[in-house]
């Protein structure tokens, strides 16, 4: 996934690994490289997912871990997912044919193995034959035949088709130039796969983890229909991990998957998660030993920031102010340069965060990826917008003046949690104080109902996130070309577009030119500017010392408590 449902992400994230920079390089080599996920999607630093137990455990060590979340699951169908909290519960209750391990690297899932074809196009992978789903039917090669074909039918309008473009005839399919059965997909045998690709694809592996990549049980889903994914009695797992409660708005229940393959594996018997939208609440619920983990926002870090168990890290996700471009002013290129140019970031990251965040000057994090020749990305291209709100002020006379009118009003979309509630609050006094005449007005929904919002284009300014689905520079630069379904900006350059097609298909062969090509397409972003970039994310958490082995990623779905337990 391009990430970032991607959308938003709406968590923040954690865990015991330390998250690595991977070469560029190596990640294509080493077939590390793309994941979805996120997403396109906005966390935000409310309340962290990750830790365990509830009471402190005594002598019985009961494997039970309480969690906080400040957003309801949208959907569980792994073909209309696009936001991170749907990702992470998808990363553990459901199995792809690979899965990311506790290093971050592919590891063997529904797949025992794969062989690939000489010229690198053709994929066959061998399921291992005790995988199940929750129903007791085996996991089968035409269950990945169905769900893949199923993300890239037409009929079901799935905003993460394009991560399978990959795919021979996969874009054909889902634009309707070829009927479904002509998708590079076919099941050799119940337990033989073969997949053809367009070009040989270095990170395609990696890809498979993704959560859009995952099996569907055809018969299971037809007799769902619509409701499909929306219930914990209308989902059909084959992980380490199976809903048995899904409360709406309130929380939802893991248990441990007894027809999971790898379930000697799995320590934890359930894991409790709690929606709560307040940070208070939820660091009350903390030290009340009520939750294991619990995300802290500004006001809190201060008070924990010496306490035992208080840990931060910066990691890849971003956030900024998604623009559209198809509204007035926002149609005007120097308004919206006014706009990015008139919020003082460095402050925002400093009061309301406090929590290691950094500003973001751009639209491909820091410290993510490097390139051929072993730099940084973001070292590359530096700074692509800075503060600077006399200049801003020149911009936004000068868009008054082109637009003809002196007043404009907007309608900034957020998320309804407490610490989006505060990012809200404080851009709209930067936009209002250095841009005379503009009045800004703030709507507050749910995750489910802000992403739908976005999707339709129904809105003027949106605080939006995105968390990389795979680590390469792609997960964020195609989310700005013109059919990507998560641009959401109404945004257009023909230029752009084609940097962004050649690195994804003639350069691939060439590291340097793919990677000089993405660099140079960053920068067309913000000649034009359809987003205003706010922060790169820093997550600052209190976890208990008991809870181990919660494996974080860097990329795609955020977690795996496939390893974790209750020491």
């Amino acid at each position: 996934m391009v990430q970032k449902i991607c959308n938003t992400l709406h968590k923040p994230k954690g865990g015991f690994l330390v998250k690595k920079r991977f070469s560029f390089f190596l990640v294509l080599l080493l077939a590390l490289s793309t994941f979805l996920a996120a997403c396109g999607g906005g966390k935000d630093n409310d309340n962290a997912q990750g830790g365990q137990g509830g009471e402190k455990p005594a002598e019985k060590k009961e494997q039970v871990l309480n969690l906080l979340d400040s957003s309801e699951i949208p959907s569980l169908d792994s073909a209309l997912a696009t936001d991170q909290v749907s990702f992470i519960v998808l990363n553990n209750v459901m199995e792809g044919l690979y899965r990311l391990g506790k290093d971050n690297k592919p590891v063997p899932g529904v797949a025992e193995s794969h062989e690939v074809s000489e010229d690198g196009k053709t994929y066959t992978f061998k399921l291992r034959k005790d995988a199940k789903w929750s129903n007791g039917d085996p996991v089968t090669a035409h269950d990945f035949v169905f769900a893949w074909k199923r993300v890239l039918d037409p009929k079901t309008k799935a905003e993460y088709a394009y991560i399978m473009y990959d795919i021979k005839n996969a874009e054909e399919v889902n634009t309707g130039k070829l009927p479904v059965d002509q998708l590079g997909v076919k099941a050799l045998d119940d337990y033989t796969l073969q997949v053809e690709l367009k070009n040989p694809i270095p990170y395609f592996i990696s890809l498979t983890v993704f959560g859009t990549f995952m099996p569907q049980n055809e018969k299971f889903v037809k007799a769902q229909g619509d409701k499909y994914g929306l219930e914990a009695n209308t989902t059909l797992y084959n992980g380490p991990f199976v809903l048995s409660e899904w409360k709406h708005e309130q929380g939802w229940t893991y248990e441990k998957n007894p027809n999971y393959w790898d379930k000697d594996t799995v320590k934890l018997e359930k894991i409790n998660v709690k929606v709560v939208k307040d940070t208070a609440t939820a660091v009350n619920l903390y030290e009340t030993k009520q939750a294991d983990r619990v995300g802290l926002t500004a006001e809190f870090v201060d008070k924990y920031k010496n306490d035992k168990n208080f840990k931060t890290e910066l990691d890849p996700a971003l956030y900024w102010l998604r623009m559209n471009t198809k509204k007035e002013p926002l149609n005007n290129v120097n308004a919206r340069k006014a706009i990015a140019m008139a919020i003082d970031t460095q402050a925002m990251v400093d009061t309301l965060l406090n929590n290691g965040s950094i500003p973001a000057k751009f639209t491909v994090p820091k410290d993510f990826v490097t390139g051929p020749d072993g730099k940084d990305f973001r070292d590359v291209n530096g700074d692509l917008v800075n503060y600077n709100p006399d200049e801003a002020k020149k911009l936004w006379e000068q868009a008054k003046k082109e637009l003809g009118k002196d007043k404009f009003t907007l309608e900034l979309l957020n998320y309804d949690s407490d610490s989006a509630k505060k990012i809200g609050e404080y851009v709209k006094a930067q936009l209002e104080q250095n841009l005379p005449g503009l009045t800004v007005n703030i709507k507050q929904q749910p995750f489910a109902q802000k992403l739908e919002l976005e999707s339709k284009m129904q809105y003027d300014l949106s605080f939006s996130g995105w968390g990389p689905d795979y680590q390469d520079p792609m997960t964020f630069l195609d989310l700005w070309t013109t059919t990507n379904p998560h641009n959401q900006t109404g945004w257009s350059n023909a230029e752009y577009d084609k940097l962004i097609k050649d690195a994804k298909t003639t350069l691939l062969g060439d590291l340097q030119a793919r990677w000089d090509a993405m660099l140079k397409a960053e920068k067309i972003v913000f000649e034009e500017m359809p987003i205003a970039p706010l922060y790169q994310r820093g997550v600052a958490y209190l976890q208990r010392e008991y809870v181990k082995d919660i494996v974080s990623h860097p990329f795609g779905g955020d977690y795996s408590y496939k390893w974790a337990y209750i020491e």
